[in-house]
């Protein structure tokens, strides 16, 4: 029986492999580092070791304005939760765009979040909320590099194989990113509903708070939607 190729992890080109152990007090230079980040990276972090460089040299691939490499790192974890803070600290230090692959025991996730220049001051990298697969087994097999014309094309396709949402036609990156956005308020509105009709129990307010509930549901279907 073959196994499901999973549509986010990706076979990287030999030459592309970096390979290097990053310290933990390398990354604490970078910005304010305080007590509590030091904590959650000693307490979920064992190793983050920088696996590829995805460059111009190492891939044939010409470099972007907003991608002039993209860099894979390697992060062996102490438990299978994460704090995003991490991640956010670890892309404050990078000025490249960033993919992680996580691992906990025998298992892999992949996580990332749009990173690109800030319109404000091209020297500052503005990071979007993030997107992870699920957790899979470590030795899932990987699918070939998606074809691009240069690195910022190949960042787009990384991306898009992990944000939960059809790319709709001629929809840009940035677009699409905030559409997720958007579903994931609306999402967290929508539970709150519910739970308040659950506990309701006054009628006129259940009515109210059922109406908000199915217009948050048409609302989030339009969104989600692929066209």
């Amino acid at each position: 029986m073959t196994r499901h190729v999973h549509t986010a992890l990706f076979a990287y080109p030999g030459k592309a492999a970096f390979g290097r152990v990053v310290p933990k007090a390398k990354l604490y230079e970078h910005g304010t580092v305080g007590a509590r980040l030091k904590g959650l990276f000693a307490e979920q972090v064992e190793q983050i070791v920088w696996q590829y460089k995805l460059a111009p040299e190492t891939t044939n691939l010409s470099a972007s304005p907003g991608a002039p490499e993209i860099q894979v790192f390697s992060m062996r974890l102490r438990a299978s939760e994460l704090h995003h803070d991490i991640l956010q600290c670890i892309d404050k230090a990078i000025s490249f765009p960033l993919l992680f692959e996580l691992h906990y025991e025998d298992r892999l996730q992949v996580v990332a979040c749009y990173k690109r220049p800030s319109e404000a001051e091209a020297s500052r990298w503005v990071c979007s909320d993030y997107f992870a697969t699920d957790w899979i087994a470590a030795e899932s097999p990987r699918a070939a590099l998606p074809v691009a014309l240069n690195l910022g094309g190949l960042y787009e396709q990384l991306l898009h194989a992990l944000i939960p949402l059809t790319h709709r036609p001629k929809e840009s990156l940035s677009d699409l990113v905030e559409r997720v956005s958007k579903v994931r308020m609306l999402r967290k509105e929508m539970d709150k509903a519910v739970s308040q009709l659950a506990t309701e129990r006054q009628f006129n307010r259940k009515v109210t708070i059922n109406a908000t509930a199915r217009e948050l549901k048409h609302n989030l279907k339009l969104l989600e939607s692929g066209e």
